[in-house]
């Protein structure tokens, strides 16, 4: 997985969802809280998916095969989805669950130190996890705000575990609510609640992380910026004169398909439109590194025709295509 996988970040986060896991299940044996419990299951839940993104990061370095000519770069994409199921299932519901039962049967928590002592230290790693999440995510967001971050990141796993961290967070301080105002008034439904209310976060979370990673699989065009450097690249002034249409998908993150009908002289060899193409592919290849698969089709550019609009069905395609903001 390349550094903009944020490999660093999933094995600061799953080191800290393991002991943090641990630690609350012994304060769930100890207690009997039922937010300690849902805690647990989260926290195992996380680090099954950081596990997952791993997994998936390693899958995506394979080299293409006549099967698959264009690689296993979505293997990422793919694997994030398995976590928003995850998420989902295994955290969400479960927690929902556990705090509707809690609610109809509550019962006092016993042992009040092991929970509050397991929610201080899990506050505390995770926000260490956090911490390194952030700072990976700072040199790709840029001047981006943190909510377009995560909805124009290609690359899924930073993404994955800053939303991932941040419901932890969340869910630890609701844990600690709910099992304070328990011991408070001596009412276990409060414990349930404050695990219901962890139950709705991590489904908020896990909608928001399928949402996204759902956009990536079906196949996403590269960002607008990439899109005007790809076709400021390709125009020279001479050989190439206009961009006719063009098309572009990620493979992978890391990984940008480049397909383009581009216009050159009408009096040019053969052999001086191939050598346009090539030069014209050197450049974009330049502008945006990542642009490894590169298709370029000459033809005569025609006012009449790029009239016609950005209608897929018009020929020979009009203007290139800008994609919307993501």
């Amino acid at each position: 997985m390349s550094a903009s996988g944020g490999t660093k970040a999933i094995v600061a986060a799953l080191g800290a969802n393991l002991a943090i896991a641990a630690s609350k299940f012994v304060a769930f044996a100890f207690s009997g809280s039922s937010s300690m419990l849902a805690e647990g299951v989260h926290s195992l839940a996380d680090s099954g998916n950081q596990a997952l993104l791993l997994v998936g990061g390693k899958k995506a370095q394979r080299e293409a095969t006549p099967q698959h000519p264009f690689g296993y770069g979505r293997e990422r994409y793919i694997y994030a989805f398995l976590v928003s199921i995850v998420l989902f299932s295994v955290g969400g519901m479960f927690a929902i669950y556990e705090g509707y039962e809690k609610i109809k049967h509550p019962h006092q928590i016993e042992h009040w130190y092991w929970p509050v002592g397991v929610l201080v230290f899990a506050i505390i790693a995770e926000g260490f996890s956090f911490r390194t999440a952030i700072r990976e995510s700072n040199p790709l967001r840029g001047e981006h705000s943190w909510t377009e971050f995560v909805r124009r990141a290609k690359a899924p796993e930073l993404p994955v575990v800053l939303l991932e961290d941040l419901g932890a967070l969340v869910g630890l301080i609701l844990a600690l609510g709910g099992v304070g105002l328990a011991l408070l008034t001596d009412d276990g439904v409060w414990d349930g609640i404050g695990t219901l209310c962890i139950g709705v976060l991590l489904v908020l979370i896990a909608l928001v992380l399928a949402a996204e990673t759902k956009s990536l699989l079906l196949g996403e065009a590269a960002t607008a910026e990439d899109v005007r450097k790809i076709e400021a690249a390709v125009v020279d002034g001479e050989s190439v004169t206009h961009v006719i249409h063009m098309r572009t998908l990620h493979l992978g993150p890391e990984e940008l398909l480049v397909a383009a009908k581009i216009a050159v002289q009408h009096d040019d060899t053969a052999s001086q439109v191939a050598t346009a193409i090539n030069a014209a592919e050197a450049r974009i290849r330049t502008a945006v590194p990542i642009a490894r698969v590169i298709y370029l089709e000459p033809d005569i550019y025609s006012e009449a025709e790029a009239a016609k609009g950005s209608d897929r069905e018009a020929t020979p395609g009009g203007p290139a295509q800008h994609p919307t903001e993501h």
